[in-house]
């Protein structure tokens, strides 16, 4: 920084004898201004480091402000826009992928979710049922919750004994022979009947399963007509695009459009489940009567079937790790919300996993087809992750506290 003041001769200038020669400052000056070296200057010049802490503090400051204006217009653009925009906004913001910027701000108000399940009458299904439904009482009334009411949607056609314990709304089965002995196709018929017939009075809906435990009170991780679903790692539309295209054509964008998910556990708003529902319902039909996607999908059919419903009407997924977790995979619980328990736990006395071998020490929910798991079950060996501790200690607490167990 230089400033001209009164003459001064050269060896006035003490601070340049720290720093750098006068006589290159002055050359400088005589360059600018055109003078020769008859124009006498005091010199004030910065120590070098504090002149470069300066300029990168301004440089940064600079900087943040740019980023920040992009990035705040880039979100007002977003907010505006619908699930089918797309343009200049989604180079900065993947509403698939990223949470939604709006999504860490207090909400003005809860935004209530119903929890919906499809069960069957059977023994298998009912012990699963009381289980969640016992974890569900426990977490609903919790800070941080916005769980509003339940309902086990009973696809038998006929009530049963657990009518007065958990509320329950009952639908028709698929007419017989419809199925092909897949009773999971009966799911989305289920929730076509309940969201016809069924008075709901939240605008969201979570879909569930009998094997769902609610570690921690669940808030509503949805955002607007954006739903939240778990992404499955067996679930991969890309790698199946030929299948795919048979009911989700290209005129109807890229296979990766097709979210990685199930419809469970899913919270989305109640105007699109209905929309979704039906196609959903079609599209399940549809590739069970097909050779080749029956026989290439499997168990996960009705799951890709949702999927590709989902996408056929524009519905993008916000998807979300935290939302789950699946011992013995997943190790601990920290920061999850819900337990699924469907994979066997084997383990030898070692604390070693035995996954696909029955070993000295197990958990499987398929061990209880006929009836209910007795009550407190053995805690397995020591050296056991976290999740498998946790599933059995919330199972053991569910059937000792309710009655009739």
């Amino acid at each position: 920084v230089v400033r001209k003041t009164q003459s001064v001769s050269d060896s006035e200038c003490g601070v340049c004898h720290s720093c750098c020669p006068c006589p290159c400052v002055l050359a400088a000056l005589n360059f600018i201004t055109g003078q020769g070296r008859t124009l006498r200057t005091r010199v004030i010049v910065m120590k070098p480091l504090v002149f470069f802490f300066l300029l990168s503090l301004v440089f940064s400051f600079v900087t943040y402000n740019l980023i920040t204006m992009v990035i705040r217009y880039t979100f007002v653009g977003f907010e505006k826009s619908n699930s089918k925009a797309v343009g200049f906004t989604q180079l900065f913001l993947d509403p698939i992928i990223h949470m939604p910027h709006n999504l860490t701000k207090p909400k003005p108000q809860k935004l209530l979710f119903h929890i919906a399940l499809t069960a069957t009458d059977t023994p298998y299904s009912k012990w699963q049922c009381r289980i969640m439904y016992y974890w569900y009482l426990k977490k609903k009334n919790l800070p941080g919750s916005e769980m509003g009411k339940f309902t086990r949607i009973l696809h038998s056609g006929t009530p049963d004994n657990l009518m007065d314990e958990i509320p329950t709304f009952v639908v028709d089965p698929l007419p017989q022979g419809f199925d092909m002995g897949y009773i999971v196709l009966n799911r989305p018929w289920a929730f076509v009947q309940w969201l016809e017939k069924a008075t709901i009075e939240e605008e969201y809906i979570l879909m569930a399963e009998p094997d769902h435990i609610f570690l921690n009170p669940l808030p509503n991780l949805a955002y607007g007509d954006y739903p939240v679903a778990f992404p499955f790692f067996y679930m991969k539309p890309a790698e199946h695009e030929e299948i795919i295209r048979k009911f989700f054509p290209k005129e109807n964008g890229p296979v990766t459009n097709v979210d990685p998910i199930g419809n469970s556990p899913v919270i989305i708003k109640k105007n699109l489940l209905e929309q979704v529902a039906t196609t959903w319902m079609n599209i399940s039909l549809r590739m069970k009567h097909d050779e080749e996607t029956d026989k290439t999908f499997g168990w996960v059919l009705e799951m890709y079937a949702y999927a590709i419903a989902s996408a056929l009407h524009g519905v993008q997924h916000i998807l979300r790790k935290d939302f789950m977790l699946q011992p013995p995979w997943d190790l601990d619980n920290r920061k999850k919300f819900i337990l699924h328990y469907t994979y066997a736990c084997d383990y030898n006395m070692k604390g070693e996993l035995t996954y696909g071998k029955i070993g000295d020490w197990r958990f499987n929910k398929r061990s209880y087809i006929k009836g209910p798991p007795p009550k407190n079950l053995s805690l397995p060996p020591p050296n056991i992750p976290e999740s498998v501790v946790t599933l059995v200690k919330m199972v053991n607490e569910a059937t000792a506290n309710i009655p009739n167990w």
